[in-house]
């Protein structure tokens, strides 16, 4: 993790002003914000430890735990609501025995919400990593999960 870190961290300069994107790219090398990490973010831009966390937490995009290799977001949006999305998430955490916002223990999937991934035309949607599952329901998902989807292997 520290020679990734101090990879990222040789592209910034030491100023304040490039607290976000560092996180934002430690974030994308390490699929959420380490502690460890925070810390050396904190050292390397002369802020207090304080400052790097009240950002990290103020924003939603930051997350402070592993996600799964497979990270499931179902959609909540206007459209996708009145189309089923609750049955949808009921759905998507009996199959993987989480609730919304957990990791299974191997880490292999993480489950969240989101109130609109964009594609209302196609909904009831569920993102699987960067692809779009579009008319889900759940029979659908259930379908997913027992067919063994490449998307879910």
């Amino acid at each position: 993790m520290e020679e990734n870190l101090n990879s990222i961290l040789s592209s910034y300069e030491p100023e304040r002003d490039q607290l976000i994107p560092i996180l934002q790219q430690v974030q994308e090398e390490f699929g959420y914000l380490p502690e460890q990490a925070m810390l050396e973010i904190a050292r390397f831009l002369g802020v207090p430890e304080s400052n790097v966390y009240a950002v990290a937490t103020f924003y939603a995009q930051f997350r402070f735990t592993p996600i799964g290799k497979k990270h499931i977001t179902v959609c909540r949006g206007t459209a996708c609501h009145v189309r089923g999305a609750p049955r949808i998430l009921q759905e998507v955490e009996r199959q993987l025995g989480i609730s919304e916002g957990e990791t299974t223990s191997d880490l292999e999937y993480s489950l969240e919400t989101s109130a609109c991934i964009g594609c209302c035309g196609l909904s009831p949607c569920v993102m699987i990593n960067k692809s779009v599952e579009a008319n889900m329901g759940p029979k659908k998902v259930a379908a997913l999960f027992a067919k063994g989807d490449e998307k879910l292997q």
